[in-house]
């Protein structure tokens, strides 16, 4: 691996999400993207996110298998298994996926956050484009949700309103950073948001990182970019657009792009949408699907924590206790 400068964390102003990035010269933070949004019919009465209907026949959506089978994320066995799991490999915090007030995603919130907090695991919200979301009601979101202590929120699709309107939303915000996803380094400083994501590694390879992070932090914004282990959502979305695992190159040339950009944080993209097949959690072979077999020269058993094990490294790197 190629050398790596060491990533600067953010001191967390005690004010608005939109404070000028400063650096400290301490180590980086790790996240990743995770999604409570698994539902089974023993536990919740119906089938959410493993399959979808093609002619009228239910098929499973995702090109591997979990290790730990079809889940619930509802289950709280699981859930803790999760969060451990992830707490192992020196991940600092875990970013959910959250559609709004009432949804299941909402209603898991708390079931992660215990797990996440029992792991040492720091919690973030993903505010997904859930019916209705505007601007004015994300903010709300975000007032009532860091009544739970979380302060990091990432707000999906930033680019589908003005900067202006989230300008005006997130000024009145105290005691949080509010990260948009976006490329336009111009837009994010208008909307007043603290830092950007790029979150998408089907279309973002990495390569534009270096370009992205030197012109937020000439904003005084903070970058956080997305790296992942590949795409393919063909079986759920028809999705045409595919990239490749390379047996576990095309994840590291990621994490080498986002610590050569000097990152803020490095965001992973993801611990478990396995529709999109950006998910590092631990795979098996089933149902005529692969595990991880051959990434970085490993096979059967041995392959299924493959990008666990490669996430583990990368972190130790980031946290500056490993320096190949």
């Amino acid at each position: 691996m190629a050398g790596a400068a060491v990533i600067a964390s953010v001191a967390v102003p005690a004010g608005s999400g939109s404070a000028a990035r400063e650096d400290t010269g301490e180590v980086g933070q790790v996240a990743i993207f995770y999604y409570p949004w698994y539902s089974t019919p023993r536990r919740d009465g119906s089938w959410a996110h493993w399959y979808v209907r093609r002619e009228g026949e239910a098929l499973l959506s995702t090109r591997f298998f979990p290790a730990r089978g079809l889940y619930s994320s509802s289950d709280p066995n699981v859930v803790d298994a999760q969060m451990r799991e992830i707490a192992a490999t020196g991940i600092d915090t875990v970013i959910v996926s959250w559609w709004g007030t009432g949804s299941p995603e909402a209603e898991r919130l708390p079931l992660v956050l215990d797990a996440a907090r029992r792991s040492g695991l720091l919690v973030a919200v993903h505010i997904e484009p859930y019916p209705g979301r505007t601007p004015a009601s994300t903010a709300t979101d975000i007032e009532s949700l860091a009544a739970s202590g979380i302060h990091d929120f990432y707000v999906y699709a930033a680019d589908t309103d003005p900067p202006s309107a989230w300008a005006a939303a997130l000024s009145g915000l105290q005691g949080v950073r509010v990260f948009g996803q976006t490329t336009y380094v111009g837009r994010a400083k208008a909307a007043g948001f603290a830092g950007l994501y790029s979150y998408d590694v089907g279309t973002w390879n990495g390569s534009t990182f270096g370009r992205l992070c030197t012109e937020a932090h000439a904003a005084g914004l903070l970058c956080a970019p997305s790296v992942g282990p590949g795409y393919d959502a063909r079986l759920a979305t028809g999705d045409q657009l595919v990239r490749g695992r390379s047996d576990g190159m095309r994840y590291d040339r990621m994490w080498r792009w986002a610590l050569r950009a000097k990152a803020d944080l490095v965001t992973i993209t993801s611990y478990n949408e396995w529709q999109e097949g950006t998910q590092i959690e631990p795979a098996r072979s089933r149902a005529g699907r692969p595990a991880y077999d051959g990434a970085w020269g490993r096979e059967g058993s041995g392959a299924q924590r493959a990008y666990l094990d490669a996430t583990a490294r990368w972190a130790a790197r980031v946290h500056g206790r490993a320096t190949q």
